[in-house]
């Protein structure tokens, strides 16, 4: 079997045309779209799927399409950037809405949608404004069917079509026969996925000849050969139209790829036989497996072995809620080839782990946090000076003011954070202020002072996360020792476990915060109390993105990042806390913090508990409280960056030793 003749040493290995819209995703499953309640918004549209998956999956992919200028619209292009996706190529439109789709999860065979996209943004993509210039840059094309489907669109698409020839990109079609975005069905059944028409047929075998390789399920090639029952006239069909490679999805069978003569039997062809999962999701597949043949092709694999990673990203994909984000990483592709996976990708934890931690995130390579999540130590302040605990809410936005005044200084930028509580009356509003800021952003759930855990103003907190913006980490200190009585200890792991599950449902990161009780430890054993309950942690199946430690010594730090590159390689870091030490003791213990896995502190009363006393008291204004939290943060930063400079420093001459 041949290849296909990639252009080499290109900007982009491929630019994706057509829908690019919001889907919004039932989350009870079970039910029809009219009982369902509540919805997730995800990027959705065929080809932008595509441009995810592919971005994902290390390409560097491109999005052509039309977007609203709206809220909806500059969601899809975030989401895109995140992936690393080039997004300059999407065209805004200030007239029209960007296209919706809402979809449900019925059972394994029914699949609801509802697509909203009257005179929707995407569909009036302007061929004029398709720039032949960036699509020189691309090694290959890809036009799902949707944007064949109108004389708007079809002009976008063939203009693009025509450059790409001109400059040898391969050309690819994903036929995705959607009948009712073709006015062959009723515009509440976008479920169906096969109506007959001689008119689409024939118009589709029009255009076929201007592409090298064509993608399509069964019902798509009967659709693109025009013969019902006959899949394999059908193919004849559309080989008399094209030589482009054919690639037929069997679903669950795999698939199979036809170079050359159409054979007597699909069988004959090279097929890639698939695996037999438990479907959750079937939405999605079609673009994972595209996203994925595709990763192979560009990279130089052959036929097979990219068709056994489409086979590999499609049935991933059907085992999860939701379609864009559903996409698998090489990561998540290493572990599934590794022989170590589990036959049910749904029951997977290291698969869904993965699919975390391997995904695009915001990177902290260092980590300035004011933490100012308490809430009992700040009302302890009020009392001690005689005011009305009123004031507190204030006082935590000033806080807020002082990290904005400090984030514009030298070396500051994407390493600034907050803790903030969200209690009603105490930190909801500094909160609310800080989120959406670009700051690494944490919230607190531990009731103040709980052993064993409790969480604070709730019983569950998965109920509660569902109110929380993504970008809010949820912290959870926790006060552990390995000694403690087996008891306590199981009470504690059953909480831990909660918010375990509950982040893991949600979304968000969890910084878990260790801190081994005082009255437990002996002289110089916290170090080694907190390594031990970390490693007990592990055991239970907790791998959290962030660790937050007090000061140690070299050697627990040390061990502490060998055990973490042992467990979890993807955690993010751990962090170190104040403990209300006075700053110069803090600063010592930074320079004792040289292992990789310590990327910073997270420090509260050692730079805010005297001058909050002041203010409360009425002795200082605004001003001057401000002042002397900005002087303090700024001595710990620089303590920081100083410790920092000295650990090179020793690096550097121990490679010179």
């Amino acid at each position: 079997m041949g290849t296909l003749s990639f252009p080499a040493e290109r900007p982009y290995d491929i630019a994706c045309l057509g829908r690019l819209a919001v889907d919004l995703y039932a989350q009870q499953i079970g039910c029809s779209l009219e009982s369902a309640s509540s919805f997730s918004k995800y990027l959705g549209g065929s080809s932008a799927n595509i441009a995810f998956g592919t971005a994902r999956l290390g390409l560097r992919s491109a999005m052509v399409s039309r977007v609203g200028d709206e809220q909806n619209g500059r969601f899809l292009l975030d989401t895109l950037r995140r992936e690393g996706c080039d997004v300059s190529q999407v065209q805004l439109d200030a007239q029209r809405l960007t296209g919706m789709v809402l979809l449900g999860i019925k059972d394994q065979d029914s699949f609801p949608l509802l697509f909203a996209r009257e005179n929707c943004a995407d569909m009036a993509l302007d061929a004029d404004a398709i720039r032949e210039d960036f699509l020189a840059q691309c090694r290959s094309l890809l036009i799902t069917g949707t944007h064949l489907s109108t004389p708007t669109v079809l002009a976008a698409s063939r203009r693009a079509l025509d450059i790409a020839g001109r400059h040898r990109l391969v050309r690819v079609l994903d036929i995705d026969y959607r009948p009712v975005l073709w006015g062959l069905a009723a515009k509440g059944d976008g479920e169906t996925r096969y109506v007959g028409s001689q008119k689409v047929s024939e118009h589709l075998q029009a255009l076929l000849g201007a592409f090298e390789l064509i993608i399509g399920t069964e019902e798509e090639w009967t659709i693109a050969g025009g013969v019902e029952g006959d899949l394999m006239a059908c193919l004849r069909r559309v080989r008399e139209c094209t030589q482009a490679v054919l690639v037929v999805k069997r679903g669950p069978l795999g698939c199979s790829i036809v170079d050359g003569a159409i054979p007597a039997r699909i069988d004959d062809a090279l097929t890639v036989l698939g695996e037999r999962i438990e479907v959750l999701n079937v939405l999605g597949a079609g673009d994972a497996f595209a996203s994925g043949l595709l990763a192979g092709l560009l990279r130089g694999k052959g036929f097979a072995e990219s068709a056994r990673i489409a086979n590999a990203c499609g049935a991933i994909v059907v085992s999860r809620h939701g379609c864009a984000p559903a996409m698998p990483t090489p990561a998540e592709l290493a572990h599934w080839f590794s022989g170590q996976r589990h036959p049910r990708p749904d029951q997977d934890p290291q698969l869904a782990h993965l699919h975390r931690v391997s995904v695009p995130r915001a990177q902290w390579p260092e980590l300035y946090v004011l933490a100012y999540d308490h809430r009992s130590q700040f009302e302890d302040l009020a009392r001690q000076a005689g005011a009305d605990a009123s004031r507190l809410p204030r006082l935590k936005r000033l806080l807020n003011q002082v990290v904005a005044g400090i984030e514009s200084e030298p070396g500051c930028q994407g390493r600034l954070g907050v803790l903030v509580d969200g209690r009603p009356g105490l930190g909801e509003a500094a909160l609310h202020e800080a989120t959406g800021r670009g700051w690494w952003l944490g919230r607190p759930v531990e009731r103040p002072g709980s052993r064993p855990l409790r969480f604070d103003g709730t019983h569950s907190l998965a109920s509660q996360l569902v109110h929380w913006p993504r970008e809010q980490v949820v912290k959870c200190l926790v006060f552990y020792h390995p000694d403690d009585a087996l008891a306590l200890r199981q009470e504690q792991d059953e909480w831990l476990q909660q918010v375990w599950e509950a982040t893991r449902a949600s979304g968000h990161e969890l910084l878990l915060e260790v801190i081994p009780p005082q009255d437990t430890l002996a002289p110089g054993d916290g170090g080694e109390a907190a390594l031990r309950a970390i490693r007990h942690f592990y055991d239970i199946g907790l791998k959290p993105e962030w660790w937050k430690l007090g000061c140690m010594a070299a050697r627990h730090w040390q061990a502490l990042d060998a055990l973490v590159q042992e467990r979890d390689p993807y955690c993010r870091g751990a962090v170190i806390l104040g403990l209300s030490q006075p700053l110069e003791q803090l600063i010592a213990g930074f320079a004792e913090a040289r292992a990789p896995i310590v990327k910073g502190f997270m420090v509260g009363r050692s730079v805010w508990a005297g001058p909050s006393l002041a203010w409360l008291a009425g002795d200082i204004d605004d001003a001057a409280f401000s002042a002397q939290v900005a002087a303090r943060f700024r001595r710990l930063i620089a303590g920081w960056r100083a410790s920092r400079a000295a650990v090179a420093q020793a690096a550097l001459q121990e490679v010179a030793a």
